[in-house]
């Protein structure tokens, strides 16, 4: 597991990525690593989740693939059968994260209160999601709320893109963002790999600033 999220760490963006055909999947991806992004977290908010999880990681070995909404065990049982390295909620569900625990699985499931966050410390893990990242307070919320965890460890989600990924990055807890900005749905709909590319050099450039 720690493997893993030093992996996340290092990436530092996360695109958070629906796909409605697992056609786009791997032509996707391989734009975002085009730009500099070599980690996708693709949403189980579709149907097309699980094989385009599968031909991401049989086709491009070099990305690591999460799957996100990872709502339920079977949910968390598809993605790991399918190739996902770390799996992504936007909750806390004690069962999928006892199973993932308890599977050596690497799960970041979603908080936005202490109680969450010390659920999270009551199962073993110290790194969290904090989701709906700027709905739920932002960054201020944020630093506010971890000041008493200083062991625990966030990965911002939501309402995040090239105007505050700075921000969240330059506070130290922060270990990696995930947001959907260079993915937008219109630009997978309309297959414009070039300009997935395009802003994903542009957030790759905007977090090189910051370190």
């Amino acid at each position: 597991m720690q493997e893993i999220l030093k992996k996340i760490k290092d990436c530092g963006i996360i695109p958070v990525i629906k796909l409605d055909n697992a056609d786009d999947a791997v032509p996707l991806c391989r734009a975002l690593a085009a730009g500099g992004l070599n980690a996708a977290e693709i949403t189980f908010r579709t149907t097309a989740a699980e094989e385009s999880i599968r031909r991401v990681s049989a086709e491009i070995p070099d990305m690591l693939v999460g799957a996100g909404t990872v709502l339920s065990i079977e949910t968390a049982q598809k993605a790991v059968r399918a190739g996902a390295k770390f799996l992504v909620s936007p909750g806390f569900n004690p069962a999928v994260v006892k199973y993932c625990t308890d599977n050596n699985i690497t799960i970041i499931p979603g908080v936005c209160t202490p109680t969450d966050i010390e659920m999270g410390l009551s199962h073993g893990l110290k790194t969290l999601k904090f989701f709906p990242a700027e709905a739920a307070g932002g960054l201020k919320m944020l630093k506010a709320m971890s000041a008493p965890y200083n062991m625990v460890s966030f990965m911002p989600t939501g309402g995040i893109d090239e105007n505050n990924l700075t921000d969240y990055l330059s506070f130290k807890p922060v270990i990696a963002c995930g947001g959907s900005w260079m993915v937008r749905d219109e630009l997978v709909k309309n297959k414009d790999w070039t300009e997935i590319t395009r802003l994903s050099k542009e957030a790759v450039e905007i977090k090189n600033k910051h370190i």
